[in-house]
């Protein structure tokens, strides 16, 4: 089995330093076997970056492809970005307009770009397990980050995320109170900020939505559950609002949207609940007027459009520690 950081093999505790010495298999698949000191020395040089810091050589002749087999906005220009600002060369690959439409399969596909000198590839698929699975086929030398596959994980989203209640918070999170309310049943990104919640220390992690949508499968142990909102928000220091997935949900998981947005909405009369400086976080896209009302999203404690900037920096550290020279 590979391993969700494959080939991190010797962490350097300088925020200019890359992440391992052994380039012949360093990929990230997901944030769950993840050591705590791996996700500090990420998140530290994401911070690097997000403050001003500029790598444009570490990258220099290296050609990288966002091979996405669904679809995407934040996640795809944010690794096109961080990918030209380490100065790598893209290649941006649309299964809309590829050979896929024409048959070809996702193996095949991979090999056929990485027999063009491709060295990193971030892939999204729709298919749990899909990214590893292509991940088998890489050469040694190619290096592969998951960019969100089926429900597993979109590790890279769950950085961002940390990064940005790191910024707010402080690198110490065993005080704070966090809740993820929502879909988490459908959610990749829930499953890597428990992860990474988990392994940071986190003081309290609840986590809030209706039945139908709370997975069964240990993903929240050590949780603090409950399907009562108003309950979960309580003095928490962060709200993290999950989208309401419904093109991966069966029909009458939720009776309405409306029914829906009563009882799991976050409103700036429910956020008054939380403790004063609480911030929120969305990974977007949003559902306005289902999971989040305008006042809430566009207000002073959103730390929305914070998480797309910082998506950029995390994804640079990333891009960087599994391509960059030694």
């Amino acid at each position: 089995m590979i391993s969700p950081f494959s080939g991190i093999l010797d962490i350097q505790t300088s925020m200019n330093s890359n992440l391992a010495t052994d380039a012949s298999d360093r990929h990230l698949l997901g944030l769950k076997a993840l050591q705590t000191d791996q996700l500090h020395v990420l998140l530290r040089r994401a911070q690097a970056f997000a403050a001003g810091a500029t790598s444009p050589a570490a990258l220099a002749g290296v050609a990288v492809c966002t091979l996405f087999f669904e679809p995407s906005t934040r996640t795809r220009l944010s690794f096109q970005l961080a990918a030209q600002r380490l100065g790598a060369h893209i290649l941006n690959f649309d299964a809309s307009t590829s050979s896929a439409t024409k048959g070809e399969t996702d193996l095949d596909t991979f090999r056929t770009i990485q027999a063009m000198g491709v060295r990193g590839f971030v892939v999204r698929h729709k298919v749990d397990g899909a990214v590893a699975a292509l991940t088998a086929a890489a050469q040694p030398g190619v290096a592969v980050v998951n960019a969100g596959d089926g429900r597993s994980e979109h590790p890279t989203q769950g950085l961002l995320d940390m990064l940005t209640l790191r910024q707010a918070k402080g690198e110490d999170f065993s005080t704070l109170r966090v809740v993820i309310v929502g879909d988490v049943k459908h959610s990749r990104v829930a499953r890597s900020d428990l992860h990474a919640l988990r392994a940071l220390g986190c003081g309290e992690i609840r986590v809030c939505g209706p039945a139908s949508l709370l997975p069964d499968d240990g993903t929240l142990a050590g949780c603090t559950v409950t399907d009562d909102f108003d309950a979960a928000l309580e003095g928490v220091d962060a709200a993290m609002m999950l989208r309401l997935q419904r093109e991966r949900m069966v029909e009458g998981l939720v009776e309405s949207l409306d029914d829906y947005h009563r009882d799991y909405g976050l409103t700036a009369e429910r956020l008054r609940r939380a403790a004063p400086e609480a911030i929120v976080m969305h990974p977007g896209p949003m559902n306005r007027g289902v999971e989040i009302t305008d006042e809430v999203a566009d207000g002073p404690q959103s730390r929305i459009l914070q998480q797309v900037s910082n998506g950029v920096a995390v994804r640079m550290a990333v891009l960087e520690a599994v391509l960059g020279a030694s």
